[in-house]
């Protein structure tokens, strides 16, 4: 049987917790990088994101991990950013087809390209979504993917409008992109998993300083650099699928260093959000025959997320799963169907 999860916010102290998932990746994994110093700047700068009593969104990170409740073993990572493009313009390509026609070929051609944009400035951001290998099944993986957004729903003001989610392109079984070999490259004396680790310690402003701002003719690149746009990386379909039927859609915008689609919806329409309600647990019972529930509780530094059986609209909640969070009657809750 499995045991008691929760998604909590992380602290300074779970740093090599994070980096022991870190180096589980497999690299290209820009949110989570296999670099110490990086990822403590992470959790300090996510710390710092908790702390603030400010609401507007500016510049926060917040970084969740699944933990084991009796155990205090971390499973994953989860991450809220609630605005991108704050520091730096936040880059995207964005895939386009232009039409011409010749009459006296009696020819029309149908051109696609890609525009460097930085259209999603301003949104925030769900990503660092990782799981253990070992915990891949049971649901871990759509807890705390949605506990992002029951995050997002207990913190509304400190977001937007949209929500994006970037998702791994395709790499080869070195850890290099067919994308970034054939495009970035070209311009930048690094090795993917160089420029990917550089984006992840210093930031991708580095593209906007050397990238042609001319559009870019796929017709021009490799076979294998074309196969690769907008595609995501094998161990990231299942989490495009989840992506999507939270209501994310893909509108042609590709990752600019691996090609990988970048997906984004209206923060207020997303599945879990518009489905959660609200509700106070009046009482808790030895046992419930009840499906289990998304469940959140907590703001800030006391946020956490977890599946229980509920009972009574929500008020009725099984003491073995309560009481190991600290949950009495009286505390409000807000949850969501499975």
């Amino acid at each position: 049987m499995m045991g008691l999860w929760r998604v909590r916010p992380a602290r300074m102290d779970d740093l090599p917790a994070v980096l022991e998932l870190a180096r589980l990746t497999g690299g290209g994994f820009t949110n989570l990088p296999q670099d110490e110093g990086a990822l403590a700047r992470r959790l300090a700068w996510s710390d710092a994101s908790f702390a603030r009593t400010d609401a507007a969104p500016e510049n926060e990170l917040y970084l969740l991990l699944l933990e084991e409740v009796a155990t205090g073993r971390i499973g994953g990572t989860g991450m809220v950013f609630s605005r991108v493009g704050a520091e730096w313009p936040f880059y995207s390509y964005k895939i386009s087809t232009l039409t011409q026609t010749s009459k006296e070929l009696d020819r029309t051609l149908r051109i696609q390209f890609l525009s460097l944009t930085s259209d999603f400035d301003g949104a925030s951001e769900v990503g660092g979504l990782f799981l253990h290998p070992d915990l891949r099944t049971g649901g871990l993986g759509r807890l705390l993917a949605r506990a992002r957004y029951l995050f997002i729903a207990q913190h509304r003001a400190r977001f937007g409008d949209r929500v994006i989610a970037e998702l791994r392109g395709v790499m080869d079984e070195s850890g290099n992109s067919p994308f970034w070999d054939a495009l970035g490259r070209q311009f930048f004396d690094l090795s993917f998993p160089e420029a990917d680790r550089f984006n992840a310690v210093h930031g991708n402003q580095f593209i906007a300083d050397l990238m042609p701002k001319h559009p870019i003719y796929t017709a021009l690149l490799p076979e294998a650099a074309r196969a690769a746009i907008g595609q995501p990386h094998p161990t990231g379909r299942a989490a495009l699928a989840m992506l999507l039927a939270e209501g994310f859609s893909f509108d042609n915008y590709v990752d600019i260093f691996d090609g990988g689609p970048t997906v984004s919806a209206r923060i207020d329409d997303l599945k879990t959000i518009r489905g959660a309600g609200e509700s106070e647990i009046a009482a808790l019972a030895d046992t419930i025959d009840a499906p289990a529930a998304l469940v959140a509780s907590g703001t800030l530094h006391g946020f956490q997320a977890f599946l229980s059986p509920l009972a009574d609209a929500g008020r009725t909640l099984p003491a073995a799963i309560a009481e190991p969070l600290g949950l009495t009657p009286g505390t409000r809750i807000r949850h969501v169907a499975c």
